[in-house]
């Protein structure tokens, strides 16, 4: 193996390749509307039959040869009227999939040339996209909640169960070797955590924790081990939480180093991106294709009542 790069051949992306795959705006928008209508833009909803579509120069529209009716690939995208280059765009997708602990508004602002605001509102609308509806498999499991948040402002410090209580409770499961889903919850209460684990973890499962309170009852429905952190106690065999908390240390040193504070508003948001890329950590550079998939998704497919075949239906997206 090369010790000089760890990413096999076949997961590398380099910037290089990107520039080659984006030189420009048209290359860009035929990326997305190649991802949008996978079968190609052929149907003509005015025509009401198959007609060949070019682009419009200068326009982010193709048009059918016969009638001139417009079609328009980043309808129902993040894209969507924009004034900012797709360029621009894609290479903060890019950024943001290829760096392991994020990137700031603020560093794309000095790399693209665009605007704070424009920048910062471009990242909001990519990590809108990066939520994902899954169920741990994995027969092991570990959980563990986090309390995000500042010190009160002031000389005098509150006590610690009145500073714990001004904090964000962020509920963590992840499966060994696997996946990771990370929420924002109302408080550390016995009956949130549990309904928690309950949502995403099965009940054949073997779940560890650490000894705080609300997990007692677990093994109700799990096979339970719980390790003794006050005592000292981190590791016990294959009994600890090292996994989760190896998650939340990245989540933390990620937005202390790259963002520095990140408000309870929009916590959920970057917690969807931390494990957006944690749950792809053995997909190389390649991440950036599964950021781009999100934010293209393909148009539905409906049936053309002439022949049976299916064509694209370009005016409801999935």
């Amino acid at each position: 193996m090369n010790r000089r790069q760890t990413i096999p051949k076949e997961l590398r992306y380099t910037i290089e390749q990107f520039n080659q795959q984006f030189p420009d705006e048209d290359a860009c928008l035929r990326t997305i509307a190649e991802r949008r209508f996978p079968n190609g833009i052929v149907f003509c909803e005015k025509c009401g039959k198959d007609r060949k579509h070019h682009h419009v120069s200068g326009r982010t529209a193709y048009a059918c040869d016969r009638c001139g009716n417009h079609v328009f690939p980043l309808v129902g995208t993040i894209f969507e009227k924009t004034t900012t280059k797709l360029r621009l765009w894609l290479y903060a997708m890019y950024l943001m999939s290829s760096t392991r602990c994020g990137i700031s508004a603020k560093q794309v602002q000095r790399e693209t040339g665009v605007t704070y605001k424009t920048a910062w509102r471009m990242f909001r609308q990519i990590r809108s996209l990066l939520a994902e509806d899954i169920q741990l498999e994995g027969s092991s499991v570990e959980m563990d909640e986090l309390y995000y948040g500042g010190r009160p402002r002031g000389k005098r410090r509150a006590p610690k169960w009145l500073e714990t209580n001004r904090k964000s409770v962020v509920a963590g499961v992840v499966e060994r070797k696997g996946k990771v889903i990370a929420r924002v919850v109302e408080d550390a209460s016995k009956k949130t955590l549990q309904d928690f684990a309950h949502e995403f973890i099965l009940p054949e499962s073997t779940v560890f924790t650490d000894e705080h309170p609300s997990y007692t009852g677990l093994d109700k429905k799990y096979t339970h081990h719980r390790i003794q952190h006050a005592a000292g106690v981190y590791v016990r065999g294959n009994v600890h939480t090292q996994t989760i908390e190896g998650f939340w240390s990245l989540v933390q040193n990620g937005i202390r180093g790259v963002y520095h504070s990140v408000g309870k508003k929009y916590l959920q948001t970057y917690l969807n991106e931390y494990a957006f890329r944690y749950n792809r950590r053995d997909s190389g550079n390649l991440i950036f294709h599964a950021v781009l998939a999100k934010a293209v998704p393909p148009l539905a497919v409906r049936p053309d009542p002439a022949d049976g075949k299916k064509t694209p239906e370009i005016s409801v997206p999935f």
